[in-house]
């Protein structure tokens, strides 16, 4: 029962990732660090695939989609927090903690969903060579990244338009260094059934369902690798999508356990060490997991780079 004198927090206490002083400093020069790295990573990627005609692929449409992501997706989160170290203020209001976690959402299940859209990619073009160019069409790329922001942004909505219904009194200490959906639930003082069960309706459909169609899409192509005559053959094929499986496991490693292990085994500290994972460290490695593995995509950040310094000089 709701007391008729409640009324609902204007703001939130961002408590951040430690709440000791002395390691503020440490934590500011370290995130900015790896924000920068993010950005001028994700970046570069972009301009080298957009710029290189030779890149004009699916693959390589896929990933410049993913790099854009993770860049939006790091922005969200890690600039914020770097700003309330700096002016040692960790409030943040009402309307921008929504507008942070909106965002949050919509780059997360891009994040998630795309992963899965690439793995598809990798299986067509291990799995059916012959028939490659033909499945994935530019029509048919534009189709599965247009379709995958509007089914982002409208999920995202949905859980802001849920959320706003809540009442948030008493305490207004969020133990995070952002407004994330889980631990924001845990402050309202009013009823949080139905956000928890869409919460779990989402988990499945953007985490558990792209995590299964992956691990079924590399079972194939484990296969159709197994079958290939040459060693050679083989090691050429498996390197095509070595990269995009290690950003497999760095993604979803932590994302299932944030939203898909249950309440009773999670903790504050978990919960920040993995949003930690794909907010900051995540996308701030993707860049160079593709770039080191990858012989065309090394190429063209080479020729990009030395485009820059001889125009400049």
């Amino acid at each position: 029962m709701e007391p008729d004198n409640q009324t609902s927090s204007s703001e939130f206490i961002l408590l951040g990732l430690s709440e000791k002083p002395e390691q503020e400093t440490l934590l500011f020069a370290l995130f900015l660090s790896m924000y920068a790295v993010t950005v001028v990573g994700n970046l570069l990627i972009i301009l080298a695939i957009s710029t290189d005609s030779h890149l004009h692929t699916p693959m390589y449409f896929f990933l410049a989609n993913l790099s854009l992501v993770d860049f939006c997706l790091a922005t969200d989160t890690v600039p914020k927090m770097l700003v309330s170290i700096q002016i040692k203020s960790k409030s943040i209001s009402y309307s921008c903690c929504l507008t942070q976690m909106y965002f949050f959402h919509f780059f997360g299940i891009m994040d998630s969903v795309l992963i899965a859209v690439m793995a598809y990619d990798r299986f067509v073009a291990v799995c059916h060579p012959l028939h490659y160019t033909s499945i994935m069409s530019p029509r048919l790329c534009g189709l599965l990244v247009g379709g995958l922001w509007v089914f982002s942004g409208f999920i995202s909505l949905t859980h802001i338009l849920l959320m706003v219904r809540l009442v948030f009194c008493g305490n207004n200490e969020l133990p995070h260094y952002f407004c994330d959906l889980t631990p924001l639930l845990r402050l309202s003082c009013t009823d949080t059934s139905v956000n928890k069960i869409f919460v779990l309706i989402v988990a499945g459909v953007v985490i558990a369902m792209p995590f299964i169609c992956i691990l079924a899409s590399y079972a194939r192509i484990i296969v159709a690798i197994v079958k290939v005559p040459s060693a050679g053959g083989r090691k050429k094929t498996l390197s095509t999508c070595s990269s995009h499986l290690s950003v497999v496991v760095l993604f979803y490693g932590t994302t299932i356990g944030v939203y898909l292990c249950p309440s009773s085994v999670r903790t504050a500290v978990k919960e920040k060490a993995s949003a930690v994972m794909y907010t900051a460290v995540t996308p701030m490695l993707n860049p160079f997991i593709y770039s080191l593995r990858n012989r065309d995509l090394k190429g063209a950040l080479m020729k990009l780079v030395n485009r820059k310094i001889t125009s400049t000089s």
